[in-house]
């Protein structure tokens, strides 16, 4: 299996911005919570993933990335950029 990091080494490219849009969204998601909404939208997924994924120790499958968007209510395009 290939698998490339990104520029600053980390595994994936939105987790960083997973955590700003979590953290602003008027509900103001903890990282338990958006598990719990990842786990209703069919994403098996725990606070500790969610964690590892902002961290950058994580990669990001385009499924979940597509379930973040649609939680968060904001474009893949926007978690990309």
């Amino acid at each position: 299996m290939f698998h490339t990091r990104s520029k600053d080494g980390s595994n994936n490219i939105c987790g960083k911005k997973i955590r700003a849009f979590r953290e602003s969204q008027p509900m103001r998601y903890s990282q338990r919570m958006l598990a719990d909404e990842m786990q209703r939208n069919g994403v098996d997924m725990d606070k500790n993933v969610i964690q590892r994924i902002e961290s950058g120790e994580r990669f990001v499958t385009d499924i979940e990335l597509k379930v973040f968007a649609k939680i968060l209510g904001i474009s893949c395009d926007d978690l990309l950029k």
